[in-house]
């Protein structure tokens, strides 16, 4: 009988040598990418202007989407958002594709993840307060249904975000390859 518990503790173990510093960080940035990305991306798309000074110039999407209350304060006029509206929208565009692309190729996948999970907060605050969602699509927790689209479907996505934050980018990221590259630095600056 003493037999089992001594296997369990090797097996978790081993899963544990295994899956905290390689496998879970690497899994947590596929699943991301896998199911986040495409949302990220084709959202700040809606957002962008036309051709290249559209990097600058967002769309009557952006402001509508980021700023809705505001916007249809001002009569639906982005001339009438201030600069400090439309820096939030800019940074709001591109956060939707710089974070996401920082953490699937795993640079400052930290930094990133803590990014994404303010942008799916504030997101979240966005489509109660702004947008008006409501109800179901809210959701409660522990209510037998885990299909609504703010406290269910956000939660796993933060969770996701939790364990890039709290164990990084893995073995196989930029973030991994820079370290190397400065441990290498580093000791080939100290005396011998």
């Amino acid at each position: 009988m003493t037999q089992l518990p001594a296997l369990y503790r090797q097996i978790t173990h081993w899963l544990d040598h295994i899956m905290d510093p390689m496998i879970l960080p690497l899994l947590a940035r596929l699943v991301f990418a896998a199911t986040l990305v495409s949302y990220f991306w084709t959202s700040a798309l809606t957002k962008l202007g036309e051709g290249v000074a559209g990097l600058f110039q967002p769309s009557f999407n952006a402001y509508a989407q980021i700023l809705p209350r505001l916007f249809d304060a001002v009569g639906y006029d982005p001339s009438q958002i201030g600069l400090i509206g439309r820096a939030v929208v800019l940074a709001g565009t591109w956060a939707e594709f710089i974070l996401p692309a920082l953490i699937v190729i795993g640079l400052a996948t930290r930094l990133a993840a803590l990014g994404m999970i303010g942008f799916i907060l504030v997101q979240s605050w966005v489509d109660i307060m702004g947008h008006g969602v409501a109800g179901a699509d809210i959701g409660t927790w522990f209510d037998k249904n885990p299909a609504s689209l703010i406290l269910d479907q956000r939660a796993f996505w933060i969770f996701v975000l939790l364990v890039l934050l709290a164990k990084g980018a893995g073995a196989l990221s930029l973030d991994a390859w820079l370290r190397h590259k400065s441990a290498a630095l580093t000791a080939a600056d100290q005396p011998r």
